[in-house]
């Protein structure tokens, strides 16, 4: 996937009412806002789409039998607190939370950071940029945090207030008490369940 950043910084700050227009207006289009930084993203690749369908239908699995929660794809962009909008490739909100947000508020970009996020680094994604937004997602409340690097073969582990834990190769990422009883099999990731 290929990304590119447009500084808007001098020339004008968006609102969210223009940046949910804009992205209503270019469904094909993938969309971030961030400090005057508007971010083009192109579709991903095949491999990278299915990983990240394999992922998301585990969550998916997990949460249809806890009900704690809401599950989001990659689609669905939040409005963060610093102002920032972003589309995390998998994402999680506490049931309680979900539901104090007004209908409106779930209808476009919700104004909630999500209490688990999980990026999937796609060949072209550059590790700097997938690190800083990491960063950004902590920053803003996100309580558990998982970044997926399969060039590398590692899995970052970003939470509150600790430095970032790097798993080489690992076999499962545990939920911990953000998602309560998830554990999700790498080998999804890695490509060796099938073979």
């Amino acid at each position: 996937m290929n990304a590119y950043i447009l500084n808007f910084d001098s020339v004008c700050e968006m609102s969210d009412e223009q940046f949910y227009r804009l992205c209503r207006n270019n469904p094909e289009i993938k969309f971030e806002y961030s400090k005057g930084e508007l971010t083009v993203m192109s579709p991903t690749g095949g491999e990278t789409g299915k990983r990240n369908a394999e992922i998301t239908a585990e969550f998916v699995l997990w949460n249809r039998q806890t009900r704690l929660g809401e599950v989001f794809d990659s689609s669905s962009g939040f409005r963060l607190p610093d102002g920032a909008k972003r589309s995390p490739d998998v994402s999680w909100v506490r049931k309680e939370r979900w539901e104090s947000l007004a209908p409106e508020q779930r209808e476009k970009f919700p104004p909630v950071a999500p209490d688990f996020i999980l990026e999937l680094r796609s060949p072209t994604d550059n590790l700097k940029a997938l690190r800083e937004k990491m960063q950004e997602y902590r920053d803003n409340g996100v309580r558990l945090g998982w970044l997926i690097d399969c060039k590398n073969r590692n899995a970052e582990i970003w939470r509150p207030g600790e430095d970032t834990e790097i798993l080489q190769l690992p076999e499962t990422l545990s939920g911990e008490d953000v998602l309560p009883g998830f554990a999700l099999d790498m080998q999804l990731i890695w490509g060796e369940r099938n073979k």
